[in-house]
């Protein structure tokens, strides 16, 4: 049962023995090296099929998608995020999983976007994706997010960000900064490790985490700046809870880089 094929049925119309074997069909096709099957396949069927199923039957993927997080296949680690944000977004979440997301989030090694073999890797991205979803659960704290996101973007690499990771890590942000109970000072907060990253650079060719961190910060800027468009063409853009302090925080790390623009 793995292919593009065998995802063309409606979870729901399954019998009970059939519904267990395709969410364990669908566990393994996540984290295939072929993209068809894990893309056009299991993801998209994921997606489908995780709003209609039972609380503890989501549960139950999330802990199995979960364990990927430590596969050896780049694929199962960086596809895991996308199936919790799934997860999530239809109203389950364990502590546990964030635990296990937080170890590996940070440590992920391989941040390439796409591989002409694997297809689509985006670890970077798809940790971000997560990373929004969770800012809007009600009751989350933002400020362990954002902390999260800096500690991803801290970390030492040789890779440039090359297929937008910076973007989706500042949709994240924007996201995070723009939660309810935020405090004017834990919005700014979480920019200080980054200030004292940038002040302890020394001469030289830019690290690729500077400019994948300055380029993810310039993007927040203009997202905080203008508003984050909403879920919806009727929803108004929502900005940051404290814009004015964080576009005044940010244009103040960003200077430390780039002092031309103080």
């Amino acid at each position: 049962m793995t292919g593009t094929q065998s995802y063309d049925a409606d979870i729901r119309d399954l019998p009970e023995a059939d519904r267990a074997v395709a969410l364990d069909t669908l566990v393994e096709d996540l984290r295939s090296p072929d993209s068809a099957v894990r893309d056009d396949g299991a993801y998209r069927a994921a997606v489908r099929w995780i709003p209609v199923l039972g609380p503890g039957e989501r549960v139950r993927l999330g802990d199995r998608i979960t364990v990927h997080l430590k596969a050896p296949a780049v694929q199962a680690r960086s596809f895991a995020p996308l199936i919790l944000a799934r997860i999530a977004e239809a109203g389950d979440w364990q502590p546990r999983w964030w635990r296990a997301f937080a170890d590996w989030y940070p440590a992920e090694t391989d941040l390439r976007g796409h591989d002409p073999e694997l297809g689509w890797v985006h670890a970077a991205a798809h940790g971000a994706d997560l990373l929004a979803v969770l800012a809007r659960q009600p009751g989350r704290q933002a400020l362990p997010l954002a902390e999260l996101a800096v500690a991803r973007l801290l970390a030492p690499t040789d890779h440039l960000f090359d297929a937008q990771e910076d973007d989706r890590i500042a949709h994240a942000l924007a996201q995070i900064l723009g939660h309810p109970g935020l405090t004017e000072a834990d919005s700014v907060r979480w920019l200080a490790p980054i200030a004292d990253a940038f002040r302890a650079g020394e001469p030289g060719p830019v690290p690729a985490w500077a400019s994948n961190t300055m380029r993810t910060l310039r993007m927040l800027y203009v997202l905080a700046d203008r508003g984050l468009s909403g879920r919806s063409t009727d929803e108004p853009r929502r900005s940051p809870t404290h814009r004015g302090a964080l576009l005044e925080e940010l244009a103040r790390t960003l200077a430390i880089v780039a002092p031309y623009t103080a």
